[in-house]
């Protein structure tokens, strides 16, 4: 772990500009590395660069812990174009750079340098509007707004052939097959050409299908299809051997679509639109499997992913539990009916097979997963609403904390309570969890406070948790059961000394509302937190620092959020009654 007196903790808002948080931070981080005289000048130039954006700065350290020279190898913006740049792509071996823009030219650049390779590329008399290197990386294809796409050796910035004529409308995307024999292009015609890289002619009749204009185009990783977007609010898939358009269209953007692109396994398409969303699509199926998933009838309060990271089990104010695909978003089976109020709570077993939740009805229920069948009678001593449940490492307890201000471990076989209640807050208690070695318990309460307790004996270990200035909401362990990190309706999350019960650096700020569900994930890297300001954040625990900008799209509160098995997806429920996942690197809902 990082030496946590030097982390800082920054508000995260954007109410003010970050260029002075960033130098602290970056002066701190070099500090951690054992550089205390790096020159103030460089700092600032960092600074300078960093632009305001911490994610940007938090990556440049990553790379100097690396030994990577940020000063020499982050180089000055690259100037020559005389008007708008519309779009840059990378050479595929990373050598150079190649530039297209509203002035009509096409420019390269060598990117270790940043200077202009050879003369402006000349010939289009209209905005260029899409530029892409070839697969080998010896040409150049651009298209413009003068409704032609022309073809330059990279080498000598000399035109190949005559422009490729066809379309009767502005070009507005262009892209090579993956053996750089043929290109596509899409217009504003409202059609998708194919193109003979060797020869400039078009092949077969253009690709007619779309009713507005085209705005992106793109080859599938094995050359056998097309993908295209278009102001019709529609992404279409072309077999680009027969020009066929292969099966309806891709419904569910609002408004334009801006872009689309395919996965690199040819599995998925991604478009964006101008109604502000991404989504996903099954290249196979045509389903957009970034749906929400939805079926509650009520709002969703709890949620959770199976230990293999297949499934995912949500709770409702509708009563029931379901289980979900994670891949496919379908729910699995039938609903788990028998609770009488509210679900509160909802946990996976270690191994899969069971599902337990707690509810305001005061009882907690385990469900067989593979038959959705209630195991038992349903597990009842709680004088009050059930707020959390968790099953212990092994399986063999479960653990719960209710409104009656007591926790109860549970063994998960017989049903029946383990010793006495553990007592000690003063006022509902909102969460619990078990340590990853079944040890230990920490319970978090209204009374502001969270509290440890071995779990042998029943009783409180160490010192209250004390520095939230509000209710804790959520609470759970690190899974190396050093630490324990909860969220409180303070708006703050806060990370503890498992052993001592003592604050570990300052509280991550950042939401705008109350804090309702915190977790780590796998590697214990990270944390996730949900709020009721319809935000998911990720927090670097080794920075203190938010990463990357929050995850939005729910349109109510958000009351349930965890990380997948392998880090690489958040699932979040919410009261706007659907559960959603979420891509970690990209922060897009998948």
């Amino acid at each position: 772990m990082t030496n946590r007196d030097r982390v800082q903790s920054f508000d995260l808002t954007t109410t003010y500009l970050a260029h002075h948080d960033i130098g602290i931070f970056l002066r701190e981080s070099f500090i951690c590395l054992g550089n205390k005289s790096i020159s103030k000048c460089y700092i600032d130039d960092l600074v300078t660069k960093a632009d305001g954006l911490f994610i940007w700065a938090i990556t440049a350290m990553e790379f100097i812990k690396s030994g990577f020279d940020i000063e020499a190898n982050i180089q000055n913006p690259l100037k020559g174009h005389i008007d708008r740049v519309t779009s840059v792509t990378y050479s595929p071996d990373g050598q150079y750079v190649v530039s297209g823009s509203e002035d009509g030219t096409v420019r390269i650049w060598n990117a270790q340098t940043s200077v202009k390779v050879g003369q402006p590329l000349k010939g289009h008399t209209n905005v260029v509007t899409s530029v892409i290197f070839s697969p080998d990386g010896q040409y150049v294809v651009s298209g413009s707004w003068d409704e032609t796409i022309r073809i330059w050796d990279a080498q000598t910035g000399l035109q190949i052939g005559e422009p490729l004529k066809g379309h009767t409308d502005f070009l507005t995307s262009v892209a090579y097959s993956p053996d750089g024999q043929y290109l596509v292009s899409g217009s504003w015609d409202e059609t998708v050409r194919i193109w003979n890289a060797q020869t400039g002619l078009q092949v077969r009749e253009p690709l007619k299908g779309h009713t507005n204009r085209v705005t992106s185009v793109a080859y599938s990783p094995d050359g056998q299809y097309v993908v295209s977007g278009s102001w019709d609010e529609t992404v279409r898939i072309w077999n680009s051997q027969t020009g066929l358009q292969v099966a309806d269209p891709l419904r569910g953007h609002t408004d334009s679509v801006t872009s689309v692109a395919y996965s690199p396994d040819g599995q998925y398409v991604v478009s964006s639109s101008e109604d502000n969303t991404v989504r996903i699509w099954n290249a196979q199926s045509s389903l957009n499997v970034v749906e929400p998933l939805k079926g509650h009838t009520d709002k969703v309060t709890s949620v959770a992913y199976s230990p293999n990271g297949q499934f995912v089990v949500s709770g409702s104010e509708d009563k029931t539990v379901r289980v979900w695909n994670a891949q496919t978003g379908l729910q699995v089976g039938e609903s788990f009916k028998g609770h009488t109020d509210c679900i509160t709570s909802v946990a996976y077993s270690p191994d899969g097979q069971y599902v337990v939740s707690g509810s305001e009805d005061k009882t907690i229920r385990i469900w067989n997963t593979q038959t959705g069948l209630q195991i038992g009678e349903p597990l009842e001593g709680h004088t009050h609403c059930i707020t959390s449940v968790a099953f212990s490492p092994n399986g063999q307890y479960i653990v719960s904390g209710s409104w009656d201000e007591t926790v109860r471990i549970w063994n998960a076989q017989t049903g029946l309570q383990v010793g006495k209640p553990l007592e000690g807050h003063t006022d509902f208690l909102t969460s619990v969890a078990c340590s990853p070695d079944g040890q230990w318990v920490v319970s978090g309460s209204e009374d502001k406070t969270g509290r440890i307790w071995n779990v042998q004996t029943g009783l409180q270990v160490a010192r209250p948790l004390k520095g939230h200035t509000d209710f804790l909401t959520s609470v759970t362990y690190s899974p190396d059961g050093l630490y324990v990190v909860s969220g409180s309706e303070d708006k703050t999350v806060i990370m503890w000394n498992a052993q001592s019960g003592l604050q570990v650096g300052k509280p991550l700020k950042g939401h705008t509302d109350r804090v309702t569900s915190v977790a780590y994930s796998s590697d214990g890297q990270y944390v996730v937190s949900g709020s009721e300001d319809k935000t998911i954040r990720i927090w670097s625990i080794q920075m203190g620092l938010q990463i990357g900008e929050p995850l939005e799209g729910h349109t109510h509160c958000i009351t349930s959020v965890a990380f997948s098995p392998n880090g690489q997806y958040i699932v979040s429920g919410s009261w706007d009654g659907t559960v959603r996942i979420w891509d970690v690197q990209t922060n897009l809902q998948i």
